[in-house]
């Protein structure tokens, strides 16, 4: 009996063995990740592919549109798995150039926190019963203030507009998070479609906000820079805890809030092009990126929450709203761009 049970363990084992061969190979190969600064970090990368043997080839962008150009150029030819926001995921999922993710293959979005399992209540993420993506990072729109200026914490968005702090709010240049935010600050439930009656009303509020407004800033950098260099009092902090991080290494005493109203929260998620050549690579790369080690790296590094873990921003009451496509991009930053140039309300609506 002993010798009849190891000649079944001995059996048992050269199976496993060749699964586990077996899966290297096809695991082998190259992956190509197109994906934000942090998101795929050099040790992060050695780890998985000295677990798989494949090699992963990793490109960089640093906006939503270079992201568009570069997967876009050759319908996705050029990359397998990339990190998108959910409401630019839209545009890819609308040209077919992602495809579907086999969530039996990404056995860790089991780790994932409640609200990032039910994919369903994300907007973007599920069509037609099939998932596109899934959610890796994000980051949440709050206010960041200078402790020594503004005593008590902001609660509501209002304080951007307090006249206390003319000329010391440091604002995102954006058109689209802009009236989203005037839509908000209205009372609006609906940032992201703006009615037709709405409009004037958004306008005459982003006027008022430039009254308050110190700069304008687009990169993550500058907003650290203009904060510290130019003593401003609060800002409205588009890349949100990623921010409110490098503030703190740059020594600054600040605060960070989340407003009463609710935050508008980008979430990145990773999604797999129509082109992938090793679906099993792209789908294991996906499924390592929700482990702790990973998601301790976007923390530490970047300031960035994670998926599987309590983020130590956030209070359990905090509102995030999930970013969605807008009603009208363009006309959204045709009129934000005459609102920073100074324009009166007649001349910003005039078509």
């Amino acid at each position: 009996m002993p010798t009849l049970l190891r000649s079944c363990f001995l059996w048992l084992s050269f199976l496993l063995a060749a699964c586990l061969w077996s899966s290297a190979v096809q695991a082998g190969g190259t992956l190509r990740v197109l994906a934000w600064a942090g998101y795929a970090d050099p040790d992060i990368v050695k780890t998985f592919e000295q677990r798989t043997g494949a090699k992963v080839e990793v490109s960089y962008i640093d906006t939503d549109e270079a992201l568009w150009a570069r997967i876009s150029k050759n319908q996705a030819g050029d990359f397998d798995v990339f990190a998108v926001n959910t409401a630019e995921l839209q545009r890819y999922i609308q040209t077919a150039l992602v495809v579907p993710i086999n969530l039996r293959a990404i056995t860790n979005t089991q780790r994932q926190l409640p609200r990032f399992q039910a994919l369903a209540k994300i907007p973007g993420i599920v069509h037609g019963e099939k998932v596109f993506a899934i959610p890796y990072t994000y980051a949440e729109m709050g206010l960041i203030y200078d402790r020594k200026q503004i005593k008590t914490p902001p609660t509501s968005l209002k304080a951007l507009w307090d006249p206390r702090y003319q000329g010391k709010v440091l604002l995102y240049n954006g058109g689209s998070h802009s009236f989203s935010l005037a839509a908000q600050a209205l009372g609006s439930t609906t940032p992201f479609a703006l009615p037709t009656a709405q409009w004037e009303g958004a306008v005459e509020q982003l006027i008022a906000l430039r009254r308050n407004a110190l700069t304008f800033y687009t990169q993550l950098d500058d907003s650290v820079h203009w904060f510290q260099s130019r003593k401003a009092a609060l800002l409205f902090a588009n890349y949100g805890s990623q921010q409110f991080k490098q503030l703190q290494a740059a020594g600054l005493d600040v605060g960070y809030a989340i407003p009463k109203e609710g935050a508008l929260a980008w979430l990145d998620c990773w999604v797999i092009t129509r082109s992938a050549k090793n679906l099993a690579l792209a789908e294991a790369w996906i499924n390592y990126t929700l482990e702790d080690g990973p998601g301790k790296v976007l923390l530490d590094r970047q300031g960035l929450a994670n998926t599987t873990a309590p983020s130590p921003y956030l209070r359990p009451e905090d509102k995030l709203i999930w970013l969605e496509p807008v009603e009208n991009v363009e006309r959204r930053n045709q009129l934000w761009n005459r609102i920073v140039s100074g324009d009166r309300a007649s001349k910003v609506l005039a078509p």
